[in-house]
């Protein structure tokens, strides 16, 4: 490919990126489950879904720091060596299974025609992964307002932002035959992120916007202010 294409491709990508943004689901995670309880007697197996339930209503009661994970086991009914093995640590329970997320992410892109331009192949991904349907939105709204209004979560943020972009970059590279830490690879990722950030904080601040729209929305803007 030469360097004029990849100029080329590379001002698509960014017309892309800059729509992206608005309509991500927060990216990574999916909705909390919110299954009746057990029965009285013995209890099932715990899952990461009863786990974040517990975790979210103790949040909106005490707040996301004053919110131990001793209380959190307590109200499951496990101990912390049980919740352990479900999340490393409390920050990561807002995030949900975010490792799995990240795996759907990249099979996403790479289940993307190879004859469609890298733009459209980013853009129609991050649409894909944050999709999370009408039911899920309240959840979603709940999870995402949490992660982005709470200082305690921002240092761990940035460690889960780095792996989202580093999917993007990957699949970037690829189609470039370039490395992911290339600097357009690694660009792509940030203007990604930031797009998406920029969005969620619209949405949060809005209750009527919708992600999606807002998404179509600026790539079509973005496209004719660009051309």
């Amino acid at each position: 490919m030469t360097l004029r294409a990849k100029s080329r491709d590379s001002s698509s990508i960014f017309c892309l990126l800059l729509t992206i943004g608005v309509r991500t689901r927060p990216w990574y995670v999916a909705p909390v489950d919110q299954r009746t309880r057990p029965a009285l007697g013995r209890p099932g197996a715990t899952t990461h879904e009863q786990i974040e339930e517990a975790a979210f209503r103790l949040f909106d009661e005490r707040g996301f720091a004053d919110t131990t994970v001793e209380a959190i086991a307590e109200a499951v009914g496990v101990g912390r060596r049980t919740l352990f093995r479900y999340f490393e640590s409390k920050n990561d329970i807002p995030w949900g299974r975010f490792t799995d997320s990240l795996d759907h992410f990249r099979a996403i892109l790479a289940d993307t025609p190879i004859d469609l331009p890298l733009h459209e192949s980013v853009h129609r991904a991050v649409l894909r992964f944050n999709d999370f349907g009408p039911e899920a939105a309240a959840q979603h709204r709940r999870r995402m307002g949490l992660i982005l209004s709470t200082p305690a979560l921002q240092a761990h943020s940035v460690l889960r932002y780095a792996q989202w972009r580093a999917v993007i970059a990957e699949h970037v590279a690829a189609r470039l035959s370039l490395d992911p830490g290339d600097l357009l690879p690694v660009t792509v990722g940030h203007v990604s992120l930031a797009l998406a950030l920029s969005a969620y904080e619209f949405w949060l601040a809005h209750d009527d916007a919708d992600l999606l729209e807002l998404i179509d929305s600026a790539m079509t803007g973005l496209r004719d202010h660009l051309r």
